[in-house]
């Protein structure tokens, strides 16, 4: 397992490549960083969707879990930049309960580049698993242009 993290304005975010492909996100610093292709690529990408200049992320994922989470997690990464979708949207397109489709976008275990800040609940915006909570996902879609999906 290899670590490297990237200083953004959404916090310190520290990508972890496994076997030659990026496996999570989390908003940690790790005390020690490593440098690898696809590490030093990721966090490239990572920098420049926090710049503002890349809208699509274009490395290899490694989701662990079930199918109905990778299942999820390729609906979440369908989603473009600047868009949202509900909770109840991704569920109807999987024949699943919302309730499952919120279970399953908490457990993403790579936020932001498997964007499930896009996500909102039926009636506006919901909770956000990454540090910060609720602040961090309406700073993620106001940076997308999002932000008049909150009013």
């Amino acid at each position: 397992m290899k670590q490297q993290t990237v200083t953004t304005q959404f916090g310190d975010l520290t990508l972890t490549e496994v076997d030659g492909a990026i496996t999570a996100l989390g908003w940690v610093r790790v005390p020690q960083q490593h440098r690898s292709a696809l590490l030093d690529e990721a966090a490239a990408q990572l920098a420049a969707y926090a710049a503002g200049t890349r809208q699509i992320f274009d490395i290899p994922l490694h989701l662990q879990g079930s199918a109905f989470q990778r299942d999820v997690c390729d609906a979440m990464f369908a989603i473009p930049f600047g868009d949202t979708v509900t909770y109840g949207d991704i569920a109807k397109a999987l024949g699943v309960p919302a309730q499952a489709i919120g279970q399953a976008c908490g457990a993403n275990p790579i936020p932001v580049i498997i964007p499930c800040h896009r996500v909102m609940g039926a009636k506006g915006l919901t909770g956000f698993s990454g540090a910060g909570g609720i602040e961090t996902k309406v700073a993620l879609l106001r940076h997308e242009g999002a932000a008049s999906l909150l009013i």
